[in-house]
């Protein structure tokens, strides 16, 4: 059945890097419960540099963050430091400043009042705190244009200290509130956020690149940034995180390679068990990988700027919720994901899926703007398919 579906995965992988629109490299695993049953790389780690792309290169892991910065919390949860239902002004302080936006006046200023309930730490893991982001907001976009509002790039306490866009809790919608949740974390622990995922995550997991701070060892392995054109050519770009930030960015914020992502997605599947250690409880995963967004539903990503996302969303017409650390398809997917598996994505075109039913996960890694590229996209679906086809034909 492994072999089969390693033949199907490298056709796969050879085919979006060898295609007309093609994707420039791209890095690819599979894992069971026991470890990784399939690691591919094809390609170029940048088109305007003779480097192949290897399994070990290193990506911006944009979004993929977020489920990282959610397991630091609940740890915290566990050891009755962190009230997911208290305001989390009470660990973050800055967050309670923050007004509701309205819309804005005849002058372009902003209408700006006091949210009629605090925002919690639950809210903010299932992006119903009010935030959200200028790519996917016609709102903070005009922030940006017409008030400077920093992007969350920036990685800036300025580019955090947004109004919300709606009463926390009222809906959800997809933002910077896993930023704020590594504010919480940082207010609790009192240390920055990455020194927490070295000490509580990375070390017992056995990560070894995954890292808010890009150094010079990692950056020697970095796969390029493109954009993809109109024509559907690639253009790449020196684009690079701040290497110092000011905030480490708990919602998108990290470097690492996909085989130390793997890492974290065999914890999942294993009940929060990690190669050197315990990282969450089983009960903790339990409770974390339920439905957290009652009846209201994960939608459709707008693409506000064209340049940085394409309008995207998983599984069109099929229902999505949330749980504390991803998304969950309610219904069986069209991949042959059962539905109740769990998954999220990252910005420059990165996937992931974490099928606990079955003891299956894997991560599909390319870096590319804008996202919802459909040559990425299309061949992580692919790909994913390929391993849930493998186990039908073996049955």
């Amino acid at each position: 059945m492994n072999e089969d579906f390693r033949a199907a995965a490298d056709r796969v992988l050879n085919g979006v890097v060898s295609s007309n629109p093609r994707v420039p490299g791209v890095v690819a695993m599979a894992t069971d419960r026991q470890g990784n049953f399939y690691e591919g790389a094809a390609g170029q780690r940048r088109l305007d540099r003779d480097e192949p792309m290897t399994v070990d290169s290193v990506f911006a892991l944009f979004s993929t963050t977020k489920a990282i910065t959610a397991t630091a919390a609940l740890q915290l949860v566990e050891d009755g430091r962190l009230d997911l239902d208290a305001p989390a002004e009470t660990y973050a302080p800055d967050i309670g400043t923050l007004q509701v936006i309205e819309g804005f006046d005849a002058q372009g200023e902003p209408i700006l009042r006091a949210p009629k309930r605090k925002v919690t730490t639950r809210q903010l893991l299932t992006h119903t705190g009010g935030f959200g982001y200028d790519f996917f907001s016609e709102t903070y976009n005009r922030l940006a244009q017409d008030k400077g509002q920093p992007s969350v790039i920036t990685a800036s306490r300025a580019a955090i200290m947004t109004p919300l866009q709606f009463d926390p809790g009222e809906q959800w919608e997809y933002g910077s509130n896993i930023d704020w949740v590594g504010q919480v974390v940082e207010g609790i622990t009192g240390r920055r956020l990455g020194e927490v995922f070295q000490t509580h995550i990375f070390e017992p997991l056995g990560i070894a690149d995954m890292t808010f701070e890009l150094n010079d060892r990692l950056r020697a392995r970095l796969a390029g940034m493109h954009t993809r054109n109109a024509d559907g050519s690639l253009t790449a770009t020196d684009f690079e995180l701040p290497d110092k930030p000011e905030i480490h960015m708990g919602g998108h914020g990290l470097y690492g390679t996909v085989g130390d992502y793997m890492r974290f997605i065999r914890m999942w599947l294993n009940d929060g068990r990690g190669e050197n250690g315990q990282v969450l409880k089983p009960e903790t995963v339990a409770m974390a990988e339920r439905n957290h967004l009652g009846d209201a539903k994960v939608t459709m990503l707008p693409g506000v700027i064209p340049s940085l996302s394409n309008d995207a969303e998983f599984f069109p017409g099929l229902s999505k919720s949330w749980s504390l650390p991803f998304m969950i398809n309610d219904e069986a997917a069209p991949t042959g994901r059962p539905a109740g598996a769990l998954g999220w994505a990252g910005l420059a075109n990165l996937f992931y899926w974490i099928d606990r039913r079955n003891g299956i996960g894997g991560f599909w890694a390319t870096q590319i703007l804008p996202f919802g590229d459909p040559v990425s996209f299309t061949g992580y679906i692919d790909f994913e398919t390929a391993w849930y086809q493998s186990q039908r034909q073996a049955a």
